[in-house]
């Protein structure tokens, strides 16, 4: 059995919870919760917003091609057919599923994109009016 580490006087109590927060804890928080993106106003290319779901539209469907070959090949080949039945439907759907996600992926960030125009237009305008 393990013993809980002593402190320095021989004491078992536990150290003060002050000591087990560093003075970078709230601005190491801020910046992992948020991306950069969010604190800066520098616009993006269309391809820095669409190129995850891009990617994954086109691993999808090339997934989804593969496992429609392998299902064809199960029933022109003859040997082996027992392995090309069990991986074709298995590459199928992870493609299709893939696929689908990209799909909805994209209109996720297009919705996403104008809450982002419409907040940073109210934004200015409650600083052009508080500001004066």
């Amino acid at each position: 059995m393990e013993m809980p580490p002593r402190s320095p006087d021989g004491s078992e109590r536990s150290p003060p919870s002050r000591e087990l927060i560093t003075s970078r804890t709230g601005s190491t928080l801020c910046m992992s919760s948020r991306s950069e993106s969010v604190w800066t106003s520098t616009s993006r290319s269309k391809w820095e917003i669409y190129h995850k779901p891009v990617i994954v539209v086109s691993v999808g469907a090339a997934v989804f091609l593969f496992g429609t070959v392998i299902i064809s090949l199960s029933c022109f080949l003859k040997d082996e057919k027992n392995i090309y039945k069990m991986s074709g439907p298995a590459f199928l759907s992870l493609g299709l599923m893939l696929l689908v996600c990209g799909l909805v992926w994209i209109p996720i960030i297009r919705k996403k994109q104008k809450q982002r125009q419409k907040s940073q237009f109210l934004q200015s305008l409650k600083s052009f009016f508080f500001n004066r």
